[in-house]
């Protein structure tokens, strides 16, 4: 059940996180999200992720009301403004379509279990240092399309719960298992010993090619930041590194584009593996 109450202020406690949406580091801090969107917060409510409140213009309501009444929580608070314009002024700068609820961030999943609950062969992603959330939730997005089991953070990353990497997720997050990682070199080894081959995206890398590397087993491809690459360490405890082939007067794909090609390439050689041999001629 839902329960509507009317507002022309954000003065109310229960708002404070809609009055912060800029400071969205305080809100992964607290265990709290903001999803922004149509799509996203419809997804959010179809998740099993827990929903603190609803905030939206009157003319979205009724359009929500069945994801509402099919929640489980007993007593979700929705607050109603007049129409969008009012609701920018209240928040501070223009949205798009004026739809914004909170969620609290599950617990993390941890490596054991990822292990444990994750098919064969097994397809897991890890990222170190990136900490530009609109490349994060790019890369969430890629995730998800591409049926990646878990996604591993490295603790020199930014969080995937910040509002505008939930946004540019499209509320694919919901779908996908994250791992923090404390230390991400030791949770690559980790890896290693359960027998899964860690593969470093890096441009460059020797002579490795992508099309050469064979992702038909269990494996976690790591990814690196914007500007650096992957460290020298996380390199360490990769067992190899992977570049995807480009002319010399590139340096390097955009990550959300890298990992999107990337996985392309697990994905074809993984339904060729599961293919029936053709018939002799």
């Amino acid at each position: 059940m839902f329960r509507v109450q009317t507002i022309d202020n954000l003065d109310l406690p229960e708002l404070q996180p809609y009055r912060t949406m800029r400071r969205s580091q305080e809100h992964c801090d607290q265990g709290i999200f903001v999803a922004e969107g149509e799509k996203v917060v419809r997804r959010l409510l179809e998740s099993e992720f827990t929903v603190v409140s609803v905030l939206l213009p009157d003319k979205w309501l009724a359009d929500f009301e069945p994801a509402l009444l099919a929640r489980p929580e007993k007593d979700i608070p929705v607050f109603v403004v007049t129409e969008k314009r009012v609701l920018e002024q209240l928040i501070g700068f223009s949205m798009f379509q004026g739809v914004l609820a909170v969620g609290r961030i599950p617990a993390r999943a941890s490596l054991s279990e990822v292990l444990a609950h994750s098919a064969r062969p097994r397809l897991l992603a890890a990222v170190e240092g990136l900490t530009n959330a609109e490349n994060l939730g790019a890369l969430v997005r890629n995730c998800v399309a591409f049926q990646v089991q878990a996604l591993i953070v490295g603790e020199t990353s930014g969080s995937p719960f910040l509002r505008r990497a939930v946004r540019n997720s499209m509320g694919t997050l919901f779908q996908l298992p994250v791992v923090e990682a404390s230390n991400l070199v030791q949770t690559l080894q980790a890896l290693r010993a359960a027998g899964v081959r860690c593969i470093a995206a890096h441009p460059r890398a020797g002579g490795r090619s992508l099309s050469r590397t064979d992702f038909t087993g269990d494996c976690c491809i790591v990814f690196g930041s914007e500007g650096y690459g992957i460290t020298p360490a996380a390199l360490d405890a990769c067992d190899e590194a992977v570049a995807i082939p480009m002319p010399p007067t590139v340096d390097s794909l955009n990550v959300a584009s890298a990992t999107a090609v990337f996985f392309y390439e697990v994905s074809r050689q993984r339904i060729r593996a599961d293919a029936p041999p053709r018939p002799a001629p």
